[in-house]
């Protein structure tokens, strides 16, 4: 009997690699193409082109990360854009806030999101039942420029590698319309890249580059997530006014009481305090 292998190249000389107990269906869309996979150590995973997405077994560290920081720095957030996201589980995140009022998620394939919710509900579980989460399936680029000026206090940029449907919410253009429809204590939080491996530093630094100069206040803070490539990503942390270290405000987002499995206070400032050779190729641009 042979073993079905889940295998991605993080380099042309490195890849990772997972034992698949089941192909549970491959799909191609008029976008890309999805695949859902199950395995003993990570559960139910899927990937897009090819490239990993989400697992069950170490989602949580991207989804906590995504989110809980920014409430942490404004504990008063009360609409939440979020761009792809197609999983569900950053939209979960946002939903166990009480105090948010509205959940608008736009993400470009709609298949994506059915095939979560048919096959991984740990992610997409609030999707459906959670009122204040508007599903829009069309291109984020668009829907933020037709967006109202200053009318969304966060925004969360969920999105697949800046190349096929993800590479336009990479670019100037798009950033400069999230800084217009943010408030003036607005936060955009956006999927950063790795930098250890060299394509993928190049994609952080680029990505870097373009919030520095769009917004006043550009930061990059880390997490570990094993099936990434290297272990090491990043998140983008932009905002109008709000500095995520100088107006952290660990004891109001203590009072929301929600259990995490990665995120907590303690963590929150040691995130953004990056390794030598980060600073050095976010600096040397």
């Amino acid at each position: 009997m042979l073993d079905l292998w889940y295998s991605e190249y993080h380099a042309d000389d490195v890849r990772f690699s997972i034992k698949v107990d089941e192909h549970i269906l491959t799909e191609q869309t008029k976008f890309q193409r999805i695949d859902f996979f199950k395995s003993e150590t990570f559960g139910t995973f899927f990937t897009l082109d090819g490239l990993m997405m989400v697992t069950q077994k170490d989602e949580f560290a991207y989804h906590d990360m995504i989110c809980h920081p920014a409430f942490a720095t404004n504990p008063n957030i009360k609409n939440v854009l979020i761009i792809g996201g197609g999983d569900g589980g950053t939209a979960r995140e946002v939903a166990r806030y009480s105090t948010v009022e509205k959940i608008d998620m736009v993400e470009i394939d709609e298949r994506v999101v059915r095939l979560c919710q048919e096959h991984l509900p740990q992610t997409s579980c609030a999707l459906e039942k959670d009122k204040r989460i508007n599903l829009f399936f069309e291109d984020g680029l668009a829907f933020v420029n037709n967006a109202a000026a200053g009318y969304y206090d966060l925004i969360l940029v969920d999105s697949t590698d800046p190349i096929g449907p993800g590479e336009g919410l990479f670019t100037n253009e798009f950033y400069k319309n999230c800084y217009r429809v943010l408030g003036p204590e607005g936060i955009l939080v956006n999927q950063h890249e790795s930098p250890y491996y060299k394509t993928y530093a190049k994609e952080m630094k680029r990505s870097h580059q373009k919030l520095k100069t769009t917004f006043p206040i550009a930061r990059v803070y880390e997490f570990h997530i094993p099936t990434y490539p290297s272990g090491h990503w990043l998140f983008g942390f932009a905002s109008k006014s709000l500095d995520p270290i100088n107006n952290f405000k660990p004891e109001e987002w203590s009072k929301f009481n929600l259990k995490t499995k990665y995120y907590n206070t303690g963590l929150h400032k040691a995130s953004f305090a990056l390794p030598t050779y980060v600073k050095e190729l976010l600096e040397n641009e």
